[in-house]
């Protein structure tokens, strides 16, 4: 046996445990939405010219997200857009695999309607994927720790925006959501606002949460809520409003149920956004 055969044992085991955690992170992340009608129905009869902007949105996104936190730490952007294909092959699998196993795709299942179902998942599975690395390994190394003290501000609303695409993205297709949005008054959507930011808030400063922000005993109270609060809920709202679109829940309503449906959707999207900071 030559000493290059050898070598490459601990790569083949550290590319099967990196898949393997990818696979993980897909299936985590997606399970929820792998198993939810209204996401099946989307992939039959969602416009395809929407579904190719999502896929399209989606690639640039898992290349950032790659460059926060991917596989492995990354020097060039070509590791990146690497890292963000294995993450799309990885939930591409993953989600064929379950939907079969579902019986959602079948032999007689049309291709187009095959293809719009795996698409729609991928994304929350390939963003799991992604992610794999900081919700499986145990232990944190010494090179996360330092690029979380030296993560930028754009870095932070970016990981932000994240969480607010997962979470709003369970939630977007259900028909829960645009019925609460027709049950509330302007009074409740102002309320609900509130709710949110404050929780916001409160998950990222105040409560002390591990990874959360810390708050210099010299800055003013109002800083933190204008620098990361305030722009963090910003993000939830447009990741809302982009999800609505996508999902094709704006179509036929007037400003204010546009306005009312993304005020809804953004609670949710505002909760996985602060999360975002305390877990990634």
């Amino acid at each position: 046996m030559n000493s290059q055969s050898v070598a490459s044992r601990p790569g083949s085991r550290r590319a099967l445990r990196d898949f393997g955690r990818a696979g993980g992170g897909a299936l985590v992340f997606s399970l929820p939405m792998l198993m939810t009608m209204e996401l099946w129905w989307l992939g039959i009869y969602l416009d395809r010219a929407r579904l190719l902007v999502l896929i399209a949105t989606t690639l640039p996104l898992l290349v950032l997200l790659s460059r926060q936190i991917g596989f492995e730490s990354t020097r060039r952007w070509r590791d990146d857009f690497l890292d963000s294909l294995i993450a799309l092959g990885v939930a591409a699998i993953v989600c064929i695999a379950l939907l079969v196993l579902f019986g959602t795709i079948t032999t007689s299942t049309g291709l187009d309607e095959a293809i719009g179902k795996v698409a729609i998942q991928m994304v929350p599975a390939s963003i799991g994927a992604l992610l794999a690395k900081s919700q499986f390994v145990a232990d944190s190394s010494d090179e996360d720790t330092d690029r979380r003290k030296h993560e930028s501000y754009g870095g932070e609303i970016f990981l932000m925006a994240i969480g607010a695409l997962f979470l709003g993205f369970n939630v977007a297709p259900t028909d829960e959501m645009m019925l609460i949005s027709y049950q509330m008054t302007e009074w409740h959507a102002l309320g609900l606002a509130m709710l949110s930011i404050a929780l916001m808030h409160g998950f990222v400063f105040a409560v002390g949460f591990a990874g959360g922000s810390p708050i210099s005993p010299d800055e003013p109270w109002w800083s933190p809520l204008i620098r990361l609060t305030l722009p963090g809920y910003v993000t939830a709202l447009t990741v809302s409003l982009y999800l609505l679109w996508i999902f094709a829940r704006t179509d036929g309503l007037q400003i204010d149920g546009i306005v009312m449906a993304t005020v809804v959707l953004a609670f949710p999207s505002a909760i996985g956004a602060a999360a975002a900071r305390l877990i990634l």
